[in-house]
């Protein structure tokens, strides 16, 4: 976890909502991300096995936290990046500040040496931290798509 990277994303209204997506599907590359919300809400969370979609409330004072792919690939699976989307609102401006922890642009990320060392099988190859970040931003948003980047 050597570095952070903190946004501020603005997601003006929108006369019609429906018609726009304000950040389409996709979990973050991170380790973790921690994240902010105003009151206005939007932030939506995809069930682990299925294809339904739950909101995550805004609760005053109070943090989202995401597990992001790098923290994936590190637990070899057993921690699960959260495939997220943010729809766009009609009536309000929307902001958010999510703090993004990550491994080093110079890291080489994979299950975890300790995690290999008691026989765990590895799903994830070794991967240079930058070359999975660009190979997240090659590419449109596409759901979970990007773990597969390590897959063995």
């Amino acid at each position: 976890m050597g570095s952070m990277r903190t946004n501020l994303n603005y997601y003006p209204k929108c006369p019609n909502p429906e018609f726009t997506v304000g950040v389409g599907r996709h979990s973050d590359v991170s380790t973790l991300t921690i994240l902010l919300q105003d009151e206005i809400g939007g932030l939506f969370v995809r069930e682990n096995e299925g294809d339904n979609w739950i909101h995550v409330p805004p609760i005053k004072g109070s943090l989202v936290i995401n597990v992001g792919d790098a923290l994936q690939i590190m637990s070899n699976g057993r921690y699960r990046s959260v495939e997220h989307r943010v729809v766009a609102n009609g009536s309000n401006n929307r902001i958010s500040v999510p703090i993004f922890v990550n491994p080093r642009p110079v890291d080489v990320i994979g299950p975890l040496p300790e995690l290999i060392a008691s026989g765990e099988k590895p799903i994830y190859k070794q991967v240079l931290y930058s070359d999975y970040v660009k190979h997240f931003f090659r590419k449109a948003h596409d759901g979970k798509k990007t773990v597969g980047f390590a897959e063995l």
